[in-house]
């Protein structure tokens, strides 16, 4: 169990990224990369990226990356650095410029549990061009495996951020902690993850925490090792249905758009009305409300927008909550 302690300072500071984070990402999609297909949500994206890295497999900074990402354990803090909440590029920044006291610490530490290839002995030492070969591996997978489903990743992690913000409007900071159930739990000022797989304490020490929602967390959330790094603590969202490449982008030639058939349905003003509605987040009866129109007209209009993927729709108890997806945002400010 993990458990995480705040004062009064660190419920103010605590915060949601802004954003689905995009190293995050690439280092959490490798854990779940060898696995064998459990999740159908996954399971495609699995067998497209699998084919991908096979045809690739020559890069010794791929062939690195791959081993510091073991499906299971630890996995080196250094690779998601608190400058990844900025963007990409600077999040491959800081890793190019990761101080060798702390590489050769988390190296270590991996190697307690497994076995690393001869570059790993370089990039202890801090070499610029191991580094350089790590980062360059890290953009390629990227190039393979997210930007393809980006769109999906950020509408998922966009669903869960307006979860969050209702929670936090309506019950504050401990209202958005205590929304965090099932794989949290909230109570007396300590945050208890119980399924973490080893016993931790962490205390937040004014610093507050960055809450970072993630597509491909699995179901346990994952927090940095070191307590002297900013706190972070990365928990999984809803998966939205899966991942499909955006249309045009890693489903190859004659690959269907699942949407297009569906976007032919949104035709008239009630529809429009209703993704107007969404912008800031709406439930069905708030639909309905808004509109003058019943629930199940209401129901009815969001799951058309849905299918034609300008909507996500998430349940929570006895509501569901209706968010823009990024192409259904582009649509309203066309």
């Amino acid at each position: 169990m993990l458990k995480i302690y705040f004062s009064a300072e660190d419920i103010l500071r605590t915060r949601v990224a802004p954003a689905a984070d995009p190293v995050w990402e690439l280092v959490l999609s490798l854990h779940l990369l060898p696995g064998r297909g459990r999740d159908p949500l996954l399971a495609g994206w699995r067998r497209s990226v699998t084919r991908g890295l096979r045809e690739g497999s020559d890069s010794a900074g791929l062939r690195l990356l791959l081993t510091l990402n073991p499906p299971r354990g630890y996995f080196p803090d250094f690779l998601t650095p608190y400058q990844s909440m900025s963007g990409f590029e600077a999040g491959m920044e800081a890793v190019r410029s990761t101080p060798v006291a702390l590489l050769q610490r988390d190296l270590a530490l991996l190697a307690a549990g497994s076995s690393l290839p001869a570059g790993a002995a370089p990039l202890a030492r801090g070499e610029p061009e191991t580094l350089r070969d790590l980062t360059g591996a890290m953009e390629r997978y990227r190039g393979l495996a997210i930007d393809p489903y980006w769109t999906r990743i950020q509408a998922a992690v966009e669903a869960d951020r307006a979860r969050r913000a209702r929670a936090l409007l309506d019950g504050g900071v401990e209202g958005l902690l205590g929304s965090l159930r099932p794989a949290m739990r909230w109570e007396s000022g300590v945050l208890e993850i119980r399924d973490y797989p080893h016993s931790r304490e962490l205390h937040l020490g004014g610093r507050g925490l960055l809450l970072v929602p993630s597509f491909f967390c699995a179901s346990t959330p994952v927090a940095l090792l070191d307590p002297a790094l900013p706190p972070v603590l990365v928990y999984p969202v809803d998966r939205l249905g899966g991942l499909l490449p955006a249309p045009g982008e890693g489903g190859g030639v004659g690959t269907p758009d699942p949407g297009r058939e569906a976007l032919a349905a949104l035709l008239g003003r009630t529809r429009a009305a209703v993704l107007a509605a969404s912008d800031d987040g709406c439930t069905t009866g708030e639909v309905a409300r808004r509109l003058n129109i019943s629930a199940a007209a209401a129901s009815q209009h969001t799951t058309v927008l849905r299918n034609a993927g300008l909507l996500v729709s998430q349940r929570d108890r006895n509501t569901v909550l209706h968010t823009l997806t990024p192409l259904g945002r582009s649509m309203l400010n066309s």
